[in-house]
């Protein structure tokens, strides 16, 4: 059970669902080379800390990238000078996949403009985008979930992978039936893991960066996704819900029929590249997910409501691979979600809606991280 005997799936957050989840599920297309800094400069970016909170000692320098619109799951190329992100902006009804300089500067459309697109990744080559898109089951947004059983994130069926190469092509991954998305790659270059109900259930796969070569890694009932490597290639972490009793299964399991899933609850996972030795970081009991790993392998941050009782106030925390050392990073009164750092370690991507200047507005900040 949860908060004041509520079950424990109905403890969520109505925040979420605004931002995003067309996706939590986080691309792709050719664009400009960045005009100016780069994450690999010697020197800071030199922002004034207005934009920081009370008690964000870990991030000095920030810097709002976007201003206005739904923007969420910004991800740095290999290079760290560009960004790829998914936004919901005029022309477009729903989330559509962005590129743009570290520095700012006008979006470039990656995806097709047409369905909803979600989960953008930039490939070693860093002009080929990883993404997930529905262009091909319509051209029209997809319907918005019945929230009459609760909040629920939909697990569009029309989604599958796809690649915008470096000369502009639009190449497809996956055609199997159902949704096949949340796909990020190895720094390597070498595995693609996304999530996808191909089997029946919503598992972790690996495939290789043409599509072939699919192996399942999770096997256990339940929602397994937003998986992310380590720098090394030799682990991933993710966000889990595992269904405990009897009820919960019969819940999970006629949701899933409808294409849905319930976030109420997000344990994070660590496991072997190979999908071996899969083990809990954090259960809780609250809504943990974006788990990403610090350079060092060691730490994890990751967007949980743990802080919160009424559990609508997101924030990025760090934690040991272990379990050990829990750390909260932002302070911010309302969403604070999908972090990544850049290549060298030195600046930390995020969505936020601090300082917007309307309802629901999230926008991609960049921050200096200091250790």
């Amino acid at each position: 059970m949860g908060i004041e005997g509520t079950p424990r799936w109905l403890r969520f957050v109505g925040i979420l669902g605004v931002l995003l989840v067309s996706a939590l599920w986080v691309v792709v297309g050719c664009g400009g080379k960045p005009d100016s800094a780069s994450s690999t400069a010697k020197e800071p970016i030199p922002f004034p800390d207005t934009l920081r909170m009370p008690g964000e000692v870990h991030l000095h320098h920030i810097r709002q990238l976007t201003f206005g619109g739904e923007n969420a799951e910004a991800y740095f190329s290999p290079d760290g000078r560009e960004l790829v992100f998914q936004s919901t902006r005029a022309p477009y009804r729903c989330d559509q996949i962005f590129r743009m300089p570290v520095s700012g500067g006008k979006p470039v459309l990656v995806s097709t403009g047409t369905g909803r697109a979600t989960c953008a990744y930039f490939l070693p080559d860093t002009a080929s985008i990883l993404f997930s898109s529905t262009h091909l089951a319509s051209p029209d947004c997809p319907p918005k979930p019945d929230y009459s059983r609760g909040y629920v994130w939909p697990i569009h069926p029309g989604y599958d992978i796809f690649v915008r190469t470096t000369g502009d092509s639009l190449v497809r991954l996956t055609e199997t039936p159902g949704y096949d998305a949340e796909a990020t790659v190895s720094p390597q270059g070498d595995k693609i893991v996304f999530t996808s109900v191909r089997d029946g259930d919503l598992d972790l796969y690996t495939m290789n960066p043409d599509g072939s070569g699919v192996k399942r890694l999770t096997r256990t009932l339940g929602y397994d996704g937003g998986a992310f490597f380590s720098r090394d290639g030799r682990e991933i972490v993710y966000r889990a819900y595992h269904p405990a009793d009897a009820e919960e299964k019969r819940d999970y399991r006629d949701l899933l029929r409808r294409n849905l899933v319930r976030p109420g609850i997000l344990d994070i996972y660590v496991m072997n590249a190979d999908g071996s030795n899969q083990r809990p970081v954090l259960e809780n009991g609250a809504a943990n997910f974006a788990p990403y790993f610090f350079p060092d392998g060691e730490r994890i941050i990751f967007s949980s409501n743990l802080g919160d009782p009424e559990g609508r106030n997101f924030d990025l925390y760090l934690i040991h691979k272990d379990g050990t050392g829990l750390e909260r990073i932002t302070y911010n009164d309302s969403f604070d979600g999908f972090p990544m750092f850049s290549p060298d370690g030195r600046y930390l991507v995020f969505a936020s809606n601090r300082y917007n200047r309307k309802p629901h507005e999230t926008n991609i900040f960049l921050a200096e991280w200091v250790d």
